[in-house]
């Protein structure tokens, strides 16, 4: 049973990471005075959400890992959309 709920916490953690990225990236604002500090937290955030990522596939079941494949495309595709701009 621990084992189970490892990996559900494992998978949770990843989707919470994947979630808060995703809400700093919809909330940057290029205008803005303090845009670079946006981006490096922004950053920051995506380096923990593909680490945490990288954690719950070691113990994912099968629908889990679809699922965090998905996570990690969502997350690529917010550092290529930023890295397109700077």
């Amino acid at each position: 049973m621990p084992y189970h709920k490892n990996k559900q916490q494992a998978f949770e953690a990843a989707q919470q990471g994947t979630m808060e990225a995703k809400e700093w990236y919809d909330h940057l604002v290029k205008s803005d005075a303090d845009y670079g500090s946006q981006l490096h937290h922004l950053k920051q955030e995506v380096n923990e959400a593909f680490e945490q990522i990288n954690n719950a596939l070691e113990v994912a079941s099968e629908k889990q890992r679809k699922q965090l494949e998905q996570f990690r495309h969502d997350l690529q595709a917010i550092v290529d959309e930023v890295n397109m701009y700077e």
